[in-house]
């Protein structure tokens, strides 16, 4: 293993902060955004529509220090200090990568990159950011349909954490490994 590449949103950065600020920002009550985000996952639907269906416009997207998952930023260090490079990247604007950029060797965006996952385009990107074959990357993401499954066609090491919304309504397919907390990653790698 050369490199492990993390989704940000659900697997290094806890969205309901961000969806709360969003809510507020947009005059929307919290109960009400977050019930047509789960309403248009369940549907397959992309959750930016919530904005047209509220008649709102986007709120900016932030994102701070304290939104990082407990075991992300230890688990992040610890990947570094056993030699891999390590990665964030998502369907995010490009002001998701300055929150990151001091955890991490690459960062990228769909934003920045003008693809968005799951295209296999996007993965394709992540291999050549690792400068690394398919196979000596591992791909952690929360979304079987947006991380796991394109991971795996692209020929890496797919992880599936279960935690937010589609970490735990998404069932992984066997060829993937998965974890419940960051803290098992080094041992589930085998690093």
């Amino acid at each position: 293993m050369k490199a492990v590449v993390f989704d940000v949103g659900e697997t290094l950065i806890d969205e309901t902060r961000l969806w709360e600020r969003a809510a507020d920002a947009a005059g929307a009550s919290r109960f009400t955004l977050m019930g047509i985000v789960g309403a248009l996952a369940a549907r397959g639907e992309h959750h930016r529509r919530v904005w047209e269906i509220l008649g709102v416009e986007q709120p900016p997207a932030t994102w701070a220090p304290e939104d990082f998952y407990p075991d992300a930023l230890p688990t992040l260090g610890a990947l570094r200090r056993r030699g891999l490079r390590v990665g964030a990247v998502g369907n995010t604007l490009t002001d998701a990568e300055d929150i990151l950029r001091d955890h991490v060797d690459l960062v990228g965006s769909s934003a920045r990159w003008g693809v968005e996952k799951p295209s296999p385009a996007f993965f394709q990107r992540v291999v050549s950011e690792c400068n690394a074959a398919p196979e000596e990357i591992a791909y952690v993401g929360d979304r079987v349909d947006n991380d796991v499954e394109p991971a795996l066609a692209a020929g890496m090491v797919a992880v599936h954490v279960r935690r937010g919304p589609w970490g735990h309504l998404h069932e992984p397919p066997p060829a993937a490994l998965r974890v419940s907390s960051l803290d098992e990653l080094p041992d589930v790698l085998g690093v």
